[in-house]
């Protein structure tokens, strides 16, 4: 079994800045990559940013320039920084792990979502 913990969601103003923590732990062998996805109101879900094991990053268009993320693999944690935050970034942020199981299986898990509200 996974487990992953998110944590930094909140409410900022427009310009502010909030940094998102994913911790991942459980069964996993190792990790091909990590990332986030949001789905904001009414939208469906879409991807963000996410990072390979070995340092490759992907961002989205609307984001790049403003987010960065990164990643800790000793504690298989990812971070997602923030910054220029507009009222366009508000949605449901989503943590995503694609990992290969003890078993030498490939499987991706999500996290519960954490919220994150700009303000004008």
């Amino acid at each position: 079994q996974v487990r992953l913990v998110e944590s930094g969601g909140g409410l900022v103003q427009a310009g502010g800045s909030l940094r998102l923590s994913c911790a991942a732990s459980g069964s996993i062998f190792s990790v091909n990559h990590m990332g986030w996805y949001r789905q904001p109101p009414g939208k469906q879900r879409e991807l963000v940013s996410t990072i390979r094991w070995d340092g490759a990053t992907d961002y989205a268009d609307s984001v790049k320039g403003r987010f960065t993320i990164s990643r800790d693999s000793q504690t298989r944690t990812v971070y997602l920084q923030m910054d220029d935050l507009a009222p366009e970034d508000t949605a449901v942020y989503y943590c995503e792990i694609d990992y290969v199981r003890r078993g030498y299986s490939r499987a991706t898990y999500w996290g519960q979502g954490t919220q994150v509200t700009v303000s004008p």
